[in-house]
């Protein structure tokens, strides 16, 4: 089944059969995170060759660190949604420099509002942090880590901006070619930092932090040398700042603002997930008797857990903005079939893949993928179970993640975010509270309702992409 030509001038990427045209916008883009989600896993395997508790300790940091990154710099990154939709409209409905002014104003705004935000995280962290991490050693790797990893906010943000832009015009290689560049650097710098080899100073934790703040930097500006190319400065003008329209910033943050609440809601609720995680160490130490220095064998668990699975999550998330892109130009286009149809052939694609993908993680190579990880006994063993669990979820996870921006992509942000509030509110949070804590299951009922979470997601956006009333949305 070929899909019919599209009518617009532009060179618009839904042309062909609806498969390949998924393959060709999603592999580059999977490519792309999944070398940003290495990088991270490659932080969590340098943190296992640390020295206990330092180790375990690194490793428990990270995750909550993540999250509060995530909560300043990826709540302004929900611009990409707003960037993405509209520019690919414009796009496709053969209104090239319109497509550029989206740009513009989308990187001015991401610049402005990465700086403020960049401030108030630090002077909001000491109070998160406390509050956050229960184990004083984890919460000391936390701040430290953080201290150079939020100056990489604002260029994180903008790095959003320039990315939804490509690959809202179907040039989703851009990203990758960024990605693998800056990732290179960002091993060869954590290697330096973490382990103060070639002259550097040991930092441990923090090392990390740096090399990340250094290489979000020079992956933006590769972003922006890819953007002054003659091609795009010509067709685009991606610089002109006599472009920058009041406008049209308050028609994409407009669209992009639920987005932006759906991350903090996200981030919100794993944020108080890794608390109650971190909780039950703390008991656990009580009730044993140990001191602050030991191992937080839960939260590092955690921590190994959400890495390995981060890489999933970043491919199931690539499938779904090719789907997000294809939505976009087809409805931009004047075609809504299509547009569901791209949508249901990227789900298709995604369970078949990722149906493989959770078997591997969640039966055959579980342990081994661990041990790549971690090397705590105590740790491994807390986290086998978990990772089985979620492992054979990775289908219901694809399908979750892939009609999430597809919805994005046709501008149904408000749906995605009042969603999202439900679920992590009402659902994943007190549940892993009353599993984990109250009725005494530990990590395992933690993780068990965040797989309720996810079946839910999995169905509630089934059932809106299913009802198709998104097609009528104008932007």
């Amino acid at each position: 089944m070929d899909v019919a030509p599209a009518t617009s001038a532009s060179p618009v990427v839904t042309q062909g059969n609806p498969y390949a045209v998924v393959l060709r916008l999603a592999l580059p883009t999977v490519a792309a995170m999944l070398s940003q989600s290495i990088v991270n896993e490659i932080d969590i395997v340098f943190f296992s060759w640390l020295p206990q508790p330092e180790s375990s300790n690194a490793q428990a940091a990270l995750f909550p660190s993540l999250i509060l990154l995530w909560l300043f710099g990826g709540s302004l990154s929900a611009i990409s949604v707003g960037t993405q939709a509209i520019a690919a409209r414009r796009f496709a409905e053969g209104k090239e420099h319109d497509a550029g002014a989206v740009l513009v104003n989308s990187w001015v705004f991401a610049l402005v509002a990465g700086c403020l935000f960049t401030l108030l995280g630090y002077l909001s962290l000491p109070f998160l942090l406390e509050h956050l991490i229960k184990v004083p050693a984890a919460r000391e790797a936390a701040e430290a880590y953080l201290h150079w990893r939020l100056l990489g906010i604002a260029s994180m943000v903008m790095t959003f901006s320039f990315k939804s832009f490509f690959d809202g015009i179907g040039k989703t290689y851009v990203h990758l070619v960024s990605a693998v560049v800056m990732n290179s650097f960002n091993v060869l710098l954590c290697m330096m930092f973490i382990f103060g080899r070639w002259g550097a100073p040991r930092m441990g934790i923090a090392g990390a932090g740096l090399a990340g703040f250094v290489s979000t930097w020079i992956g933006l500006a590769i972003m922006i040398g890819w953007a002054l190319r003659q091609p795009y400065r010509a067709r685009f003008q991606p610089f002109s700042l006599r472009k920058v329209d009041g406008k049209l910033v308050r028609d994409i943050v407009g669209l992009s603002w639920p987005s932006a609440v759906a991350t903090i809601a996200v981030m919100t609720g794993f944020a108080l997930f890794s608390t109650i995680v971190s909780r039950l160490d703390a008991l656990e130490h009580s009730a044993r008797g140990l001191g602050e220095g030991a191992e937080a064998v839960n939260s590092a668990a955690t921590t190994v857990i959400v890495g390995v699975l981060k890489l999933t999550f970043t491919a199931c998330l690539a499938f779904g903005t090719s789907a997000a892109t294809l939505v976009s130009q087809s409805l931009g286009a004047g075609d809504g079939d299509k547009a569901e149809r791209f949508g249901w052939v990227s789900v298709r694609l995604g369970l078949g893949i990722f149906a493989v993908v959770g078997l591997l993680e969640g039966l055959v190579f579980t342990r081994p993928l661990l041990s790549l990880v971690t090397s705590s006994p105590a740790v491994l063993e807390a986290a086998s179970l978990p990772m089985r669990m979620m492992g054979l979820a990775t289908p219901l996870i694809a399908l979750a993640m892939i009609l999430t921006q597809a919805l994005f992509g046709a501008g149904n942000t408000r749906f995605v975010m009042l969603a999202e509030l439900f679920l992590h509110f009402l659902c994943l949070v007190p549940l892993a509270w009353v599993l984990g804590i109250t009725t005494g299951f530990g990590l395992v009922g933690i993780w068990s309702a965040a797989l309720t979470y996810i079946v839910a997601l999995a169905l509630v956006m089934t059932w809106k992409f299913r009802r198709g009333d998104w097609k009528t949305i104008r932007i």
